[in-house]
């Protein structure tokens, strides 16, 4: 047995309520599909294209900006996940919900949590997803692959957040998501730091 059982994992989890968005922010909502490969959970990842509009090449959670037909930001994140790689949003289990982050880019992000089958026939979008990635999420509590420091984007400078292992780097609104995730299931990779200024 792992680090992360399922049933602690979902345990750990639970919809919060909506906070209102703040002014000037634009409203959006990711997947953090998660399931069991083995008896370990696993994330999984896209790796964007360079023919999209933000974040191009980044390693990130399908999902996208609120439409105004989506009732909520969870209706968004299931909607933009299956344009972007074929899921069913029936096939998903949304277990919860992590605070929202605001990025520099000026984006208010939502994550939801949700068990996805696998394996499942993926059908990425080629003008939105270079290709998918597979991670364990017990592979994000190791220290030494994270590290810190200072973004600077059109003259704005924020703290950002890193996770490195060979030649995978997570980085920006993605990496702290995947640290409030790990931050509800009780772990804190960045050493003598609970409360890391890239983790909301």
């Amino acid at each position: 047995m792992g680090r992360f059982p399922f049933a602690l994992v979902k345990k750990s989890l639970s919809l919060q309520p909506a906070p209102p968005v703040p002014e000037g922010l634009v409203p959006a909502g990711v997947l953090a599909p998660l399931f069991c490969l083995g008896k370990e959970p696993h994330l999984l990842f896209t790796k964007r294209t360079m023919m999209v509009k933000d974040h191009r090449g980044q390693i990130s959670f399908p999902g996208g900006v609120r439409d105004a037909f989506d009732a909520d930001l969870m209706v968004t994140a299931l909607r933009e996940t299956q344009e972007e790689i074929g899921l069913d949003p029936q096939a998903v289990e949304v277990l919860g919900s992590l605070k929202p982050i605001t990025t520099i880019t000026g984006y208010w992000v939502t994550a939801f949590v949700g068990r996805i089958p696998y394996p499942y026939e993926f059908q990425p979008n080629p003008q939105e997803v270079e290709r998918l990635l597979i991670l364990p999420l017990e592979g994000f509590c190791a220290p030494g692959c994270w590290n810190s420091g200072e973004y600077n984007y059109r003259g704005k400078t924020t703290q950002v957040c890193c996770w490195r292992h060979d030649d995978t780097v997570i980085w920006g609104a993605t990496a702290r998501i995947v640290l409030n995730l790990l931050a509800r299931l009780g772990e804190f990779p960045i050493p003598g730091d609970h409360y890391a200024t890239c983790l909301d």
